[in-house]
């Protein structure tokens, strides 16, 4: 894995680019010869967002201006990589460090590219690192880079299994340790809902349980929805719902990213990190609409729609996390469409049940131009999830309310007095965009990061 893509601490006789907005062009203009202002006329150039102008020297090429519009945004920066020539490119003007750090965080994103299968058809342009490039800018990069190969990886390469060696690779790396309870010993240890879900794949379901820390810290739960494929069991799937399902593990790309990250900057927590990694299959021994099955919190639960398997495998994880009476849950989850139907693909909606942790979360999002938006846990619509027979659904019967009623799930396998906030993530890029290059995506994880600083550090 690149954790650096497009930056480079060795450069080759890097050539200057000057970050301005159009507010700034003009006072830059008067420093320059008279060849390079009729230059940048004869080309119109204003320096508007996402726009570069390459400026020329005796030599060829000897400079650019890059279009800037807030300067402590990353994505103000990210098309700097496809927009500038291959080779090496370092600062002319002079940066404070917000904005040097939102410079190298956006020129990593926009250079990033999923390059396991195919190479890009060009390089991107290179940001020379000085001895003052930030330590956490580089290990932000690095968590969003994680999440974004996890989600990108076909689910040939990366199921279940693979999903263990990557956390197991971070543990041994990084002195944690891992306990991994994988297919009937699912059943043995009183995770049904996580086997129920993954019994008909080949590849055998688990709960991978990973720990760090002091024990003497605040403990954090990070619990992730890691459904590598999903077919939508017998409930299936139309060709498009299907398509991009390998995403379906997004939740668990974040929090297992989040947890490295929250390692690597040694934050001050007892880290609890929880993945449920099944495959929703279909097969003779797959989840059937009707049945009735058990949960480790004790709650009986029919299964209304075998497609809403997320929340099954994530009861039992939330379940095993409140055992340890953590001071803060978190969990993460491509959960439902109808949150993208609700704020589209961009926002991630954020359900807590705590007003600072919620707040704290939001705020962090608009520092760290990291959005995501809060929808109610209404209680009302517990009613959704009525069944005549199990103590509650699995969906509801009603096309109202969709990523509510899911949440609602969720917060019924909380305790009351555990402060809890659940994710619901697209954790994808339908289209390209500077820094947002289509495929997976880290969102929410930034923020929840700065959130945790804050919390914590």
């Amino acid at each position: 894995m690149n954790t650096e893509p497009g930056l480079t601490r060795q450069g080759e006789n890097p050539k200057p680019f000057y970050c301005l907005h159009s507010d700034t062009l003009a006072a830059w203009r008067q420093q320059q010869p008279p060849a390079i202002i009729a230059w940048l006329d004869a080309q119109k150039y204003t320096a508007a967002p996402s726009t570069a102008a390459l400026l020329p020297g005796e030599n060829g090429l000897a400079a650019a201006v890059l279009g800037v519009d807030n300067p402590l945004d990353p994505f103000a920066y990210a098309h700097a990589p496809s927009t500038l020539p291959p080779g090496d490119w370092q600062p002319g003007n002079t940066l404070d460090e917000a904005a040097r750090n939102a410079l190298l965080l956006g020129w990593g994103l926009g250079s990033y590219r999923f390059d396991r299968y195919k190479k890009p058809l060009r390089a991107p342009a290179r940001l020379v690192l000085d001895d003052k490039a930030d330590a956490r800018t580089l290990d932000l990069l690095a968590a969003c880079v994680r999440t974004r190969d996890l989600i990108n990886t076909p689910t040939e390469h990366m199921g279940p299994d693979e999903l263990e060696a990557v956390v197991r690779e971070i543990a041994n790396t990084h002195g944690a340790t891992l306990e991994v309870i994988a297919g009937d010993a699912l059943i043995a240890q009183n995770y049904p809902a996580i086997h129920a879900v993954g019994r008909a794949s080949h590849r055998a379901p688990r709960l991978l349980h990973l720990e760090w820390g002091e024990p003497a810290d605040p403990r954090l739960a990070l619990i992730g929805k890691g459904v590598c494929f999903d077919t939508g069991g017998l409930n299936l799937k139309a060709s498009a719902g299907m398509r991009n399902m390998k995403k379906d593990m997004g939740g668990a790309a974040h929090a297992i990213a989040l947890a490295e990250l929250i390692i690597k900057r040694r934050l001050p927590v007892r880290l609890s990190l929880y993945v449920a990694a099944v495959e929703n299959a279909v097969g003779p021994n797959a989840l059937r609409p009707g049945e009735v099955i058990a949960t480790r919190k004790g709650l009986s639960v029919e299964i209304d729609n075998t497609d809403a398997e997320g929340r099954l495998v994530l009861c039992d994880a939330l379940t095993r996390a409140a055992e340890d009476q953590p001071t803060l849950m978190l969990d993460f989850a491509t959960l439902t469409g109808a949150a993208r139907i609700a704020l589209g693909p961009d926002l991630p909606v954020l359900y807590a049940n705590d007003d600072q942790v919620a707040n704290d979360w939001l705020q962090a999002g608009q520092d760290c131009f990291d959005p995501l938006w809060r929808m109610p846990l209404w209680q009302p619509y517990m009613r959704y999830l009525k069944s005549n027979i199990a103590d509650l659904s699995n969906a509801s019967n009603s096309p109202m309310a969709g990523s509510v009623t899911a949440a609602l799930y969720l917060q019924r396998f909380v305790p009351e007095n555990t402060a809890w906030a659940h994710l619901d993530v697209y954790s994808w890029n339908d289209t390209d965009r500077p820094g947002r290059p289509a495929g997976g995506e880290a969102q929410g994880l930034r923020a929840c990061f700065a959130m945790l600083e804050k919390r914590f550090g």
